[in-house]
This record gives structure tokens, sequence and C-alpha cells, in this order.
């Protein structure tokens, strides 16, 4: 696992490598990945967004990548709250909260606008934080205003469909793996993305409440939490135990009742899109290394997909030939299935060396079902929105070479975005296929 604040922290160790050919500009804008042009903009909110004031343009506005399967799609937010726990990352919140996004088959679209890919709250605190952590432009680019394939509120076809968790890398919010679990969910999956409020980088909840002043709550991480053993510890055990209380609030889902700690209308059919005999689970970096965990303590996660995420903890006390002790499921394997899918360029000599220590462990087991899976001329961030997003950044002179490839490495969109799409696609259909 590398958080998302390893990019500052690892500068020095940023590679600089030619921009690829397949960055040409007409490919970007041709091919459904990139920038809207300025017409094209005004069209598309004036179509997509629902009725009310226009928001005034404050720039450059982003495009994801259409999902390529056969379902339009829904989508809702779901709040909830586990007051069995209290807030790992903050004293003065007695319970653990929430926020989950759930993308699925749609039985109708007709007259439904899309959903942006952030809400306005959140792209305010989205350009605050995650643009600095990731030298993303400060200025130029309307992060408001990208929009996704998916239609609030659309109700589901009611057909039991395997259920997919995400977790995303530690101080990204679950809406950077929108393009992923828009792919997954069009192929007849329902994909769960779950936010780790507190570690994630911005989180926009349905309101205020008397612990929690403002709606929108940001991440408590200033660096790599790897530095800190107990930090590190906390981050993945507080994890492990969401993606168990989400898969707990998909059962009331399915049963006919609403988790949903604000009482907000939900979508018709939702709960019976959900097969919970067919539950995987993918992340990634902190996120892989929690769905990883999580497969192997918890028997009703079928499948998890790693992508890029350290199976060992740091060592309590650093420094040369140290090795942290491996989790529980490097240890001692899995009889389910694990992918381990990563990229050729993962930042930095020392964290590589750490990531091969713990997946070669995994892929020691005799009889084990651990799979491994690379994505050439790729960096770490090719596996959220970013593969997407950064190189239309620096098609528009807004981000320069050496920033876009430490993010997601000098691999074209054009490549990357299709070929991660395919390893969990093919891995997820393969291992959910069957019911029981």
């Amino acid at each position: 696992m590398s958080s998302s604040f390893t990019h500052t922290a690892a500068g020095t160790d940023r590679r600089t490598v030619a921009a690829s050919a397949l960055l040409a500009g007409g490919l970007l804008l041709t091919g459904g990945i990139g920038v809207a042009s300025a017409r094209g903009r005004t069209q598309a909110r004036a179509r997509d967004r629902a009725p009310g004031p226009a928001r005034p343009a404050t720039g450059l506005t982003l495009r994801l990548p259409a999902p390529t399967g056969p379902h339009r799609l829904g989508v809702t937010t779901l709040y909830l709250v586990d007051r069995s726990r209290c807030d790992p990352w903050d004293a003065g919140i007695p319970v653990r909260e929430l926020m989950v996004t759930v993308c699925y088959p749609a039985r109708s679209v007709r007259g439904l606008p899309v959903a942006p890919q952030m809400t306005e709250r959140a792209a305010a605190a989205f350009a605050g934080i995650d643009v600095r952590v990731h030298h993303l432009p400060a200025a130029g680019v309307d992060w408001a205003a990208t929009l996704t394939h998916a239609h609030p509120g659309a109700p589901a076809q009611p057909v039991r469909r395997p259920v997919l968790l995400y977790s995303p890398g530690g101080g990204d919010p679950r809406t950077l793996g929108t393009g992923l679990a828009e792919e997954l969910a069009s192929h007849g999956h329902v994909v769960v993305s779950v936010d780790h409020p507190g570690d994630a980088g911005e989180v926009d909840f349905p309101g205020t409440t008397p612990y929690r002043a403002d709606p929108v709550r940001t991440t408590v991480l200033r660096d790599d939490p790897r530095q800190d053993p107990a930090r590190f510890r906390t981050l993945i055990d507080t994890r492990i135990a969401d993606l168990r209380f989400v898969r707990d609030q998909l059962a009331v889902l399915a049963a006919g009742g609403s988790p949903d700690a604000a009482g907000r209308a939900l979508p018709e059919h939702l709960g019976r899109a959900l097969d919970l005999r067919r539950v995987g689970l993918y992340g990634h970096s902190a996120g892989g290394t929690a769905v990883a965990e999580a497969l192997y303590e918890d028997r009703r996660f079928a499948a998890a997909a790693n992508l890029e995420g350290y199976l060992d903890r740091p060592p309590e006390r650093p420094g040369p030939g140290r090795a942290g002790e491996l989790y529980p499921v490097a240890r001692y394997g899995t009889d389910r299935p694990l992918l381990l899918l990563g990229s050729e360029e993962f930042i930095g000599a020392r964290g590589r060396r750490e990531l091969e220590r713990s997946w070669s462990a995994m892929l020691a087991h005799p009889r084990g079902r651990t799979r491994r899976r690379q994505i050439d001329r790729a960096a770490h961030w090719v596996f959220t929105d970013y593969a997407a997003l950064a190189p239309a950044l620096q098609a528009a002179g807004l981000m320069s070479a050496a920033d876009r490839n430490a993010l997601t490495g000098p691999v074209g969109p054009a490549r990357a975005i299709p070929e991660v799409r395919h390893h969990l696609r093919a891995f997820f259909t393969r291992q959910l296929s069957r019911t029981g």
C-alpha cells in the first residue's frame, strides 16, 4: 500500500519519463476520455444536469471514460451509521459514520440526468486537498463539472446480481474509483464504493450532526501512514471493520429494509438486485491491503482483487533490513481467489522491495488460489480515475509530464484503462459467476 500522500513525500523518487505518443490531443478528445470543449461543456450541462440555476464555468471540464457493458446504470448513495463503534480518528464522534455509493444495472433511465463525479462541496474540498497532494493544477479545472454515466435514483433491474465492494487508496475519496465501478456495473455487477471518513480526502455527508458541525469531513492524514506503524494499523483495521459493516447493511437492504440512517428514499428494486451469496472485494493501495485481509477474516467474501496494496505492516522500528509482520492472509494464505494486480513503476525502490516481500509470501503458499498480473509502463494511480484525468490535464498543458508519470506512468489511457478493466472484469466474472 502506498497512501495518496506518498506522492508528495517521495518526490525525489518520482520518475521523469518522456510523454507517450498516445497522449496526442486527438486521441484524448475523440475517444471519450479527456477534456470537453467549452461548447460541449455547455451542451452536456444543459442536457444532463437537473433543472435549476446554471453554474458558471470555472475552468476545463474533464471526462470519465464510458463504460463498455450492455447495461444502463443507476446510482444512489447510502449514509450508514455503526453505533457499535466510536470513530477511530476523532474522539468526539461516538459512532462510525460511512458514506457509500451504489452503482447498479438500471431498469430504465428515461428522463433522468446523470450524476456528477463529486458533489459541489466535495469538489471544493478536493481542490484544496487532493490537488496539492497529487501535483494537480491549482487553477483552470472545474472539478465539480465532471459527469458520470449513471443516473441518480433510477429503478434497479429486479435481478439478483453479484456484489462488489470497493475500498479506495489511503487518503483518496471513493469518487476517484468511479470509472472502474461503472465499468463493472455495466457488465452486470452491483458495485458499492466505500468511503472511510477521517482517512478519505473528503467525505460529503447528507448533513451535520451534534458531534460533526460540517457536512464535509476531511482527512487527518498528513503524510504516508506507513511511516507510523500504529496509525497504519488503525487505518487498515478500521477499513476491514468498515467493509464488514457495509456487508451487514447490504443484508438489511436485501431483506427489504433501508439501512440509510438519514431515512432517504431508495431506488425501486435496489434490494432485489443484490445476490449476497456472491460478494467480492477490490481495493487500491490501502484498500488493497484491507480487502485482502477482509477476504481472509470473513468467509462471506468469495473473492478479492488487491490493486497494489502491501500485505505486511510496517516495522515498529524503521531501519535498513527491518521487515514488518505479514498480515495473516499473507502468512497463512487463503483458499479463496485473490488477484494481485500491480504496476511496473511502483513508487520508489524501497516501496517495491516491501511490496515484493509480502506479495511473494502470498504467492508461495502451496495449493493457493492467488494470481499476479501487472500493468506495464504504469504507475500506482493507474487503477483510479487519474488514468484518464492526468493524461487529459497534461494534453491541455495543465500538468507536467513528470507529475503525470509519477501519478499514472507513461502508458496511454487508450491502453491502460481497457487493460485494468479487463483484468478486474474477467477475474470477477469468472469467480462470481456461479451461485450458491
